[in-house]
């Protein structure tokens, strides 16, 4: 599975994306980004407040609770700001 960062999570990250092979446990975006910050520090503070994030799967923003697969494509899309 393909994570991709996007904007000032990318930069805060200092990578684009990941390669990543999650349990089968995790079924749905919620439980990715769950696993996710659980293994990676840096990510886990940048998402101190995960639910304001958008998240992408095949380049269509979806639900938190849209089931995954290992062939998708996540983005995670912080907020922005500015005009």
């Amino acid at each position: 599975m393909k994570i991709l960062y996007f904007a000032w999570l990318r930069e805060r990250l200092n990578r684009a994306s990941d390669d990543v092979s999650p349990p089968a446990e995790v079924k749905t975006l919620a439980d990715l980004i769950t696993w996710l910050r659980a293994n990676d520090e840096a990510l886990d503070l940048a998402m101190a407040n995960p639910k304001q994030f958008k998240l992408s799967k095949n380049a269509r923003i979806v639900p938190w609770e849209t089931p995954i697969a290992d062939a998708d494509t996540i983005a995670i899309l912080p907020p922005m700001t500015g005009g």
